[in-house]
């Protein structure tokens, strides 16, 4: 019986969990990502300031599907896909396929304003984050050579927009970097007066966390030292400034935490749907109008499920996306009907720095230690390979128990 070939853009959540579900003898799978490696981007935060090195929260492609023995992997970039041809161009290459999934993520989005791009940072991949790092660190170290108070202020001032997850939880990774972790290394500078500022244009931060966890969020980040600006979109972003509602801020580290786009070969697909910020608008079933032998997956989808929801890009809706896609393609030819995809609302969370988390899961509300304590076991077991979570997990014992971050070299 002549294989099925089953392409694969992306090796995220949703790409790695949809390769691991066909059988060796009726699917030959090809999965195809730009990065020989697996990210685990919630802990993304953690690299850019120093608490994690690059090698803890990514695992390489290759070792991960290494017991697949029906699935290839290529590294390599996609220019072009051709739905009506069934083929995918690459930079080396060009690919056929019968069934194509496309989850290839999203990138920083800046709401119609690319030109703030070249003034900040943002924090979607590896490369990101050791650019944050390198930033913010080398910052603390001009600050400690400078001898102008207004450029010291500068360099030691620091502002991350957008107060969802992400932003919540690197501005308290950034004030507690500044209020413990460096306190007692520099001598002609205090680190603790460093000014982190949460900017954030709603009138809230984790505006999707239910009750009143949003204002212990709020709270718990102001008495961590952080200025939370809340109903303050940005104006302007130039060289060394931020301009937000009647503020004008002065600095020279701009984390761009605000918004996300899909991946911009979504824009090159002739005749398919997408909302304003390039995500798919797929079926029910998660494959594009007019092509059932296409489905997309993860954050590059726009879906209102079957129960009323709006599926979130989140890690644990890729995760599902990805196994329904699978068993989707596995049921073709067998006579069943196509399901249509619901999301298992698994909760949400984001820590807000040392002992302090918020927890939304099964009509609970946590907060505090407890939250906390969640969050570090659901990122372990989230974690891929035994090893990276062996070390993670010392890495936050660690650092639990001393203040101290080990991974802060500047690279050049």
């Amino acid at each position: 019986m002549k294989q099925q070939r089953v392409l694969i853009l992306g090796g995220g959540f949703a790409g790695l969990a949809c390769a691991k579900g066909f059988p060796e003898e009726r699917f030959a799978v090809t999965l195809v990502d730009r990065w020989n490696h697996h990210l685990f981007q919630p802990l993304l935060y953690q690299v850019a300031t120093g608490g994690l090195a690059m090698t803890d929260i990514a695992q390489p492609l290759r070792s991960i599907l290494s017991d697949y023995k029906n699935v290839t992997t290529l590294m390599d970039e996609v220019s072009r896909i051709d739905l009506d041809a069934k083929q995918v161009h690459l930079k080396e290459q060009v690919l056929d396929y019968d069934y194509l999934v496309i989850a290839l993520g999203a990138k920083t989005g800046y709401f119609g304003h690319d030109e703030w791009a070249a003034h900040t940072l943002g924090l979607k991949s590896l490369d990101d984050a050791m650019k944050i790092r390198k930033q913010v660190l080398l910052a603390f170290e001009q600050a400690e050579c400078s001898n102008d108070p207004q450029t010291t202020a500068r360099l030691l001032t620091m502002v991350i927009v957008g107060g969802g997850p992400t932003g919540v939880e690197m501005a308290g990774s950034l004030a507690e970097l500044a209020q413990q972790v460096l306190k007692e290394d520099f001598r002609r500078i205090d680190p603790s007066l460093a000014k982190v500022h949460l900017v954030e244009a709603g009138p809230k931060l984790l505006a999707t966390f239910p009750g009143g966890l949003p204002d212990y969020a709020c709270k718990h980040l102001e008495h961590l030292g952080v200025t939370v600006h809340l109903n303050s979109p940005v104006k302007e972003v130039g060289a060394g400034y931020v301009i937000t509602g009647d503020h004008r801020i002065e600095t020279d580290t701009v984390i761009w935490a605000a918004g996300v786009e899909a991946s911009g070969i979504t824009r090159t697909l002739a005749g398919v749907p997408l909302d304003r910020a390039g995500r798919i608008q797929v079926q029910p079933d998660l494959s594009l109008p007019g092509h059932p032998e296409v489905f997309a997956a993860g954050d590059l989808v726009a879906l209102t499920d079957t129960k009323g929801v709006r599926v979130p890009g989140v890690s644990p809706a890729a995760i599902q996306m990805g196994h329904f896609i699978s068993k989707t393609i596995l049921n073709e030819g067998m006579s069943v009907p196509r399901s249509s995809f619901t999301y298992l609302d698994k909760g949400t969370m984001a820590t807000i720095g040392r002992s302090a988390a918020v927890v939304s899961f099964a009509g609970m509300h946590l907060r505090g230690m407890l939250a906390w304590l969640m969050w570090l076991f659901v990122h372990l077991l989230f974690l891929m390979g035994m090893r990276n979570r062996a070390i993670v997990f010392l890495h936050w014992v660690w650092s639990y128990i001393t203040w101290q971050r080990g991974a802060r070299i500047i690279q050049p």
